[in-house]
């Protein structure tokens, strides 16, 4: 029986991969090859006819190593996406809904503010913990390798994403009305919301940005001092 990794080993000599994704790449298409053989032989193929044959289902290896170099440089991007931004983000966003919470439920409300002819949410309580957990999305997105830019969307993500369902409630009210028949509240609400965007927006994520700032700045100062210590 032919050797089917060193096969594909030769065949695939050219591709762009870490060794250790090459040989994943190497494993996985020789077991799909040595199946096809074996199923060939079942079949009283011989031997040498059912080795082309399972050979012939690959007719452009160059082609087939771009595309398995193009899927796994897309599978990268989403990694590093996931880990970069998504993960922080939603644990920002996740931590200040939980604080959120837990503040009302000890007993800490907003506190009604004035200002220019309007009333605005003032959440104090809540407000000193943002810069904290804008700080904490910008580390761990750092930690990652995430980019300033990453790092710092990631650290205000809960404000991003609370505007972004503020405003997804105008274009859903607009479906729903005319599927229940009447008015629905969803644009009412939004527009309630968005009206107070100071309190629930801007203070908010001014504060988580705050924070990934300061987090940012402490951690691109880490590296001149270890090398001041070194020195």
């Amino acid at each position: 029986m032919p050797d089917w990794q060193e096969l594909v080993r030769q065949r695939l000599s050219g591709l762009a991969l870490d060794p250790s994704e090459k040989e994943e790449v190497h494993v996985e298409l020789a077991a799909h090859l040595e199946e096809s053989y074996e199923a060939l032989l079942k079949e009283n193929v011989p031997e040498q006819a059912a080795v082309s044959a399972a050979l012939f289902q690959v007719t452009d290896w160059q082609d087939l190593q771009r595309r398995i170099c193009a899927a796994k440089k897309r599978g990268h991007i989403m990694k590093k996406r996931l880990h970069q931004l998504w993960i922080p983000g939603f644990l920002t966003m996740g931590l200040s809904i939980v604080f959120l919470v837990t503040l009302q439920k000890l007993g800490f409300n907003a506190r009604i503010v004035s200002w220019r002819d309007s009333d605005i949410f003032f959440y104090a309580p809540w407000l000193v913990s943002l810069p904290f957990l804008g700080a904490l999305g910008a580390y761990i997105s750092s930690r990652a390798g995430g980019s300033r830019g990453t790092a710092l969307l990631a650290s205000i993500f809960p404000a991003l994403a609370l505007t972004l369902t503020f405003l997804l409630m105008f274009p859903i009210d607009m479906i729903i009305e005319p599927i229940i028949g009447r008015q629905a509240d969803f644009k009412i609400v939004a527009a309630a919301l968005l009206k107070d965007g100071i309190g629930w927006m801007l203070f908010p994520g001014v504060a988580l940005l705050a924070g990934g700032l300061l987090a940012h700045v402490l951690l691109s100062l880490r590296p001149s001092s270890r090398e001041t210590a070194i020195g």
